[in-house]
């Protein structure tokens, strides 16, 4: 396993598309070998994929979570990737979520049901003291990855 310090990435001034937004997954330079949401349907949890898959895996739900929690309010907790329940909950809406925004479903009603079960959600989101800033929590969520077995980018230590 790669030695990581996940308090040194990302740099403070890092802003590889100079767009002032915190990076993401689609600001790293492997992040082409994210295949398009459309073209593979990703699996509710992280425990069978291999180590490569899974650190893509995260990536993609630390992505969709702060779209989910700017969109609808969520009051998502930090460290959110720490509980299993909270994992499952957003990877599920997320799915849930990507099918009508990809036009796979396309039913006003079922819609709605997605918007009033955002609230149920949201309950299972409560449990943590902090709220979520993406900016802060970043080397938080890495440590995690890393804790997990999780396989980071071929070129992470030369950063």
């Amino acid at each position: 396993m790669t030695d990581i310090d996940p308090g040194d990435w990302p740099p403070d001034d890092f802003d590889p598309d100079g767009d002032g937004e915190p990076p993401g997954p689609e600001d790293e330079p492997w992040a082409d070998e994210l295949p398009p949401a459309e073209a593979v349907r990703w699996p509710l949890t992280w425990r069978s994929l291999y180590p490569r898959e899974r650190w893509l895996w995260f990536e993609r739900l630390w992505t969709d979570v702060v779209g989910l929690r700017d969109r609808y309010r969520l009051a998502v907790r930090s460290g959110w990737w720490e509980d299993e329940i909270q994992l499952e909950a957003l990877a599920a809406l997320t799915a849930w979520t990507e099918r009508y925004d990809s036009g796979e479903w396309d039913d006003p009603p079922g819609k709605l049901a997605l918007l009033f079960d955002l609230e149920r959600v949201s309950a299972l989101l409560r449990d943590g003291l902090d709220p979520f800033h993406p900016e802060r929590d970043r080397a938080a969520f890495v440590a995690h990855l890393v804790s997990l077995g999780c396989e980071p980018p071929p070129d992470w230590a030369a950063r």
